[in-house]
């Protein structure tokens, strides 16, 4: 039941190193125009004639955003507001909190054990707090939320097997 998005910039930069470089731009573009339409359908069409795109330059760039294709609609799929999904494409907030507490943790010695280190990571991350930015679209977090929790609350679809 878990809902997985992947980042647009990691999957963009793994794009072009498939690519020869008259290409790359393009296919960053491309990338990009199709994750900010607003609806499911648009995006998906896009990264359609994205995928064809890239069938006709290297089948293994065409072959990568396959494998990812879902994974990077989730957004859309969940109908996240626009100026909140703009923030969510990328891991840019998770590795902004990363880079604070390596910064922050490089300070604590003396170490006794994983309880010890446990509770001053929690200290770490309740000084690094004050420093972090208010997500742009938090407001409409809890709408995200009770849709992600009306999607794993339906059943799971069952395939039925016809006899022959």
């Amino acid at each position: 039941k878990l809902v997985h998005q992947r980042c647009a910039i990691h999957k963009s930069r793994n794009l072009q190193r498939h690519l020869a470089k008259p290409y790359r731009r393009e296919a960053h573009r491309r990338l990009m125009t199709a994750l900010e339409q607003t609806s499911y359908a648009d995006a998906r069409r896009m990264l359609l004639e994205l995928e064809a795109w890239l069938r006709t330059k290297n089948e293994s760039a065409a072959e990568s955003l396959r494998e990812a294709f879902e994974d990077l609609l989730t957004l859309h799929r969940l109908k996240v507001p626009a100026r909140l999904r703009k923030t969510l494409l990328t891991t840019n907030p998770i590795e902004s909190l990363f880079s604070l507490v390596r910064h922050s943790e490089r300070n604590i010695k003396r170490t006794r054990g994983s309880l010890m280190l446990q509770r001053w990571l929690g200290t770490v991350l309740l000084s690094c707090e004050s420093r972090f930015r208010r997500v742009k679209g938090y407001a409409e977090i809890a709408q995200v939320m009770a849709t992600i929790e009306a999607v794993n609350a339906e059943p799971p679809l069952v395939q039925t097997k016809k006899a022959a």
